[in-house]
This record gives structure tokens, C-alpha cells and sequence, in this order.
């Protein structure tokens, strides 16, 4: 991956909509060629989807918790996960849990009926969101080691 693949990934990722006319001029090639680099990152993978970023506020979801949780049962608690509408997000980590799960609600009353069915797959830590300052940030791929400055 060169600095121009990195400059178009860091575009698309803010941009997602931008016509490939227009991503050939931010990063200087013509649409074919900015047309083959992205062609080429899909297929890869390292371009996996695109993506709309929907305000949970502005559809009625105004409350965000996150849960440090520890499973009993890895595989039913992962697929309670998949199965449950309100847990956006849950990652496998390490330490005194073993999952850390996204949970948004329209109200932070809806988390009481939320913990009474999560409570069955284990103990858990509730950390209630007050105000996101950074709530999302553009990947920056990795530079070779011959494009890093020393």
C-alpha cells in the first residue's frame, strides 16, 4: 500500500459517497486509476463495506452504555449478542471480562429490562455514556517501514 492507497482510504472513509471523478482529484489521479486502486482494496478486503453513520439521537435512541461483561458461556452469550437489537457492538477482550458489549436504548430506563435478560449469561460492569468528545476516527494504515521517517 502506497501513500496515495492511504490517502484514498483516509477520504473514503469520511467521504464514503464521493464520485470516483472527485477522489481522483483530491488524491491526483485520473477516475480510472482511482476507480482500479479502490477496485483493488475491495477485493482485497482491505475495503470490506461502506457504510451510512446514523445519529442514534435523531431516531429516538438517546442512551449508550457500554458493559464490561463476563460470560459463563462464551458461545450463547455471543449469540445472545447477534440476537438482541439494542447490542450494537461486542468485542472479545482480556483482563477480569471477557466481552465489552455496546448497548443503545431510547431512555436509560429501557437498561433495567436489558440487565434483567442479560443477567443470566453472567456478571457484568454497567458504564452509562455522558457525551462522546470523539465518537469516531478515520484508520490510518500502517506505513512500511521504508516510508516511516526516522
Amino acid at each position: 500500500m502506497d501513500q496515495v492507497d492511504q490517502h484514498i482510504l483516509l477520504c473514503l472513509q469520511t467521504q464514503a459517497r464521493i464520485s470516483m471523478t472527485e477522489l481522483g482529484k483530491e488524491v491526483g489521479l485520473s477516475q480510472p486509476a482511482v476507480t482500479e486502486r479502490v477496485r483493488r482494496m475491495e477485493e482485497s478486503g482491505v475495503i470490506q463495506q461502506y457504510r451510512a453513520v446514523v445519529a442514534p439521537d435523531k431516531i429516538g435512541q438517546h442512551t449508550t452504555a457500554y458493559y464490561l461483561f463476563r460470560a459463563h458461556d462464551g458461545i450463547s452469550f455471543v449469540q445472545f449478542c447477534q440476537d438482541t437489537a439494542q447490542i450494537v457492538e461486542c468485542h472479545r477482550v482480556s483482563g477480569d471480562y471477557n466481552y465489552l458489549i455496546k448497548v443503545v436504548t431510547a431512555s436509560i430506563m429501557d437498561l433495567e429490562p436489558f440487565e434483567n435478560c442479560i443477567t443470566s449469561h453472567g456478571s457484568y460492569t454497567t458504564l452509562i455514556t455522558l457525551s462522546s468528545p470523539i465518537d469516531h476516527k478515520s484508520l490510518v494504515p500502517a506505513m512500511s517501514k521504508d516510508q516511516q521517517t526516522i
